[in-house]
């Protein structure tokens, strides 16, 4: 690979960084051909973006962003790294890896993530952050919240007849079961 080849995935690599909240770095070392093959499939059905890379790749092309000390990674970058890019959720590279395990026991390994530039280290955080909530799936349940209390009141209303003593009434049997 020439100098020009390399500057050029370090560019690359660097803006997919800079425009991904999300990114796991897993060891891709073990895996045969068709078991590589089968977890890009699983990860681009999920609409993750999957690749392997060089240590020295993705260590020069995290030293290029700014705003986050990606150094704690570093330590992690050794024999074969994937990376996985997830727009849109932090946890959905997580639940692949778990779904992909399923079928081949322990493998692929997560080495590091970050999410919202909140670093994690360690297979031991796989877990964790497979059962963190989206933030779609936070906005959900807050939305949730916020209607419980009017449909409560509007359902008061339509067993009480419509009408305010009513609703006081079926309100105050609701309070003494």
């Amino acid at each position: 690979m020439t100098r020009e080849e390399k500057a050029q995935i370090i560019e690359e690599l660097s803006e997919k960084f800079a425009n991904h909240a999300h990114f796991y770095i897993t060891d891709a070392g073990g895996f045969t051909v068709a078991q590589i093959n089968n977890f890009r499939r699983l990860c681009f059905k999920s609409g993750i973006e999957y690749r392997v890379y060089k240590n020295t790749l993705i260590r020069k092309a995290l030293e290029r962003q700014e705003g986050t000390d990606y150094s704690p990674l570093f330590t992690t970058l050794h024999g074969f790294s994937g990376v996985l890019f997830s727009k849109e959720s932090g946890n959905l590279p997580a639940r692949v890896i778990k779904e992909f395990r399923l079928k081949l026991e322990g493998k692929p390994v997560l080495k590091a993530a970050s999410i919202n530039s909140d670093l994690f280290i360690g297979d031991e955080n796989l877990n964790m952050l497979s059962e963190l909530k989206s933030k779609n799936e936070l906005i959900g349940d807050v939305i949730a919240l916020l209607q419980s209390p009017a449909k409560n009141v509007i359902s008061a209303l339509q067993s009480g007849k419509n009408t305010v003593a009513g609703l006081v009434k079926a309100l105050e049997e609701r309070g003494t079961k």
